[in-house]
């Protein structure tokens, strides 16, 4: 893989990272309805009518459709090439940021996996387990196959993460949602000593949500439900890059 360009490969993740947004729009449609991810095939959900195959390549088929059904004429909206936009530079980039190597794939799928967690969670208030458990058992063996030697690390990581916001579950169950505490699995397979930061980053944001709502609305807001997987999802992708300088400033200022 070293004599192949970096560029090639990132490139070719984010053709697959477009295909997997495709995929995520449908997910994020079906899976609150419990409507079948697999059959009936990609449909208008106006009208009905069945994708043709070269109605359903991403973006592509949306510029030259006019943003319109070719049946009913009705206009598609703009969230699904924003969804597949964003999942290929986000799959292009991880694997750009952290090279052609089981640590960059594991990132990847990851990041990818984040998309349907956060429109579904945003939407629906839920985090699909048919998402977030399979990803955290894929990017955990690729972090193990990342340094064998240190198999050790990842696992704890995943389950120290999740162990964290398992017992803030069971202390406050209305105030954490037992889907938070599967994505951790994820974050920290993933983040490893990292995913600390990525916790204060999502604690942090939510927190200042909440003060705002509050400033608003008065005490009354303390009831409105706020989904968590969002500030999970940012604190973690910004943990990629800022985790480890965070970590060693902290260390630092201890010694």
């Amino acid at each position: 893989m070293s004599a192949v360009p970096l560029w090639f490969w990132a490139s070719a993740a984010g053709l697959l990272g477009l295909c997997s947004g495709s995929f995520s729009t449908v997910l994020a449609y079906r899976w609150p309805r419990e409507e079948s991810l697999v059959t009936p095939r990609s449909r208008c959900t106006l009208c009905g009518h069945q994708l043709r195959w070269y109605e359903n390549v991403p973006v592509v088929s949306w510029l030259a459709l006019g943003r319109r059904c070719s049946s009913c004429r009705q206009r598609i909206g703009w969230r699904y090439p924003a969804i597949e936009l964003a999942s290929g530079a986000l799959a292009a980039g991880s694997i750009a940021a952290f090279g052609a190597t089981w640590k960059g794939l594991a990132v990847m799928v990851m990041a990818l996996a984040l998309v349907p967690v956060v429109i579904i969670d945003l939407e629906h208030k839920l985090i699909p387990n048919i998402v977030v458990l399979p990803a955290a058992a894929l990017a955990l063996a690729f972090m193990i196959l990342d340094d064998p030697a240190r198999w050790w690390s990842p696992v704890a990581g995943a389950a120290g993460a999740a162990g964290f916001l398992g017992l803030l579950w069971l202390v406050h169950p209305r105030g954490m949602g037992l889907g938070d505490v599967k994505l951790a699995l994820l974050l920290g397979a993933v983040l490893g000593a990292s995913v600390i930061p990525a916790f204060f980053i999502a604690f942090l944001a939510g927190s200042v949500l909440g003060a705002a709502l509050i400033a608003r609305s008065g005490r009354g807001a303390r009831k409105t439900a706020v989904p968590f997987g969002p500030f999970l999802a940012a604190g973690a992708l910004l943990a990629l890059w800022i985790g480890p300088s965070l970590i060693t400033l902290y260390t630092d200022r201890l010694g």
